[in-house]
């Protein structure tokens, strides 16, 4: 019997944010699919350890993707052990929320530079790769907080905004060269990022049933990279059905 070509078979997928959460989460969801991936994360312990569970396709980088000097580097170094570059899904990102009053403007700096900053720079780093091969797909971790002002959280919202803008600019400069560049946009899903709300919103959370889990995001995120070439998926969003936004 003909074994079936699987969706992602002979891709190689790049991932920031991939030993936990969402991004491994997407990393499974991509290898089961058929692709390597290119785990990229600055947690060397939680990537080697991930990466090694998933098995030979998953190729474990360490990368501090905050680090300007590390990041113009990358695509130099996932075409070293991946040897091509198809997908490349910027995840990483950062939470805080709460009263704007309250927060440490240390804290608000890490989470605009890694969500807004170290986002563009990695787009930055592997753009030229993709404008040479005529073809590719760039994702970016959005949030429903890009596009619905969340009264918790004024700075984590204030980075999605930007994360979306960009997206959708950048969409029309890359379509004449064959990228697609699309947003997957949940609403809360239950990972370490949350260890950030008060514990009285999470518990409530967790017994309504109004988080999401990174599995979910990892399917939408599969069929929206699976879609035939001249199909974009533009933003799509997650919401539990219990969350009315």
């Amino acid at each position: 019997m003909k074994t079936p070509c699987l969706p992602l078979s002979g891709k190689v997928a790049a991932i920031t944010g991939a030993a936990s959460g969402i991004g491994l989460a997407c990393t499974t969801a991509f290898l089961a699919a058929g692709a390597r991936v290119v785990m990229i994360d600055r947690d060397v312990t939680a990537l080697r350890q991930s990466a090694t569970a998933l098995g030979e396709n998953a190729l474990p980088l360490v990368v501090d993707v905050t680090d300007p000097g590390q990041v113009d580097g990358l695509t130099h170094h996932i075409l070293r052990i991946a040897g091509r570059l198809d997908i490349f899904h910027a995840n990483a990102g950062m939470y805080t929320g709460g009263p704007f009053v309250d927060t440490d403007p240390a804290v608000m700096e890490q989470v605009l530079n890694l969500n807004v900053n170290a986002t563009f720079r990695c787009i930055h780093a592997v753009l030229p790769h993709f404008i040479t091969q005529q073809s590719g797909d760039i994702l970016l971790t959005s949030s429903v907080a890009g596009v619905v002002p969340v009264v918790h959280e004024p700075v984590y919202t204030a980075s999605k905004f930007a994360v979306q803008g960009f997206a959708h600019s950048l969409r029309r400069q890359l379509f004449p060269h064959g990228i697609r560049v699309s947003a997957i946009l949940p609403g809360p899903v239950s990972t370490a990022l949350l260890s950030a709300w008060p514990e009285a919103k999470r518990q409530e959370a967790l017994e309504e049933g109004s988080l999401l889990q990174p599995s979910d995001v990892a399917e939408a995120v599969l069929f929206m990279v699976t879609r035939p070439r001249n199909i974009t998926v533009r933003d799509l969003t997650l919401l539990p059905n219990c969350v009315d936004l």
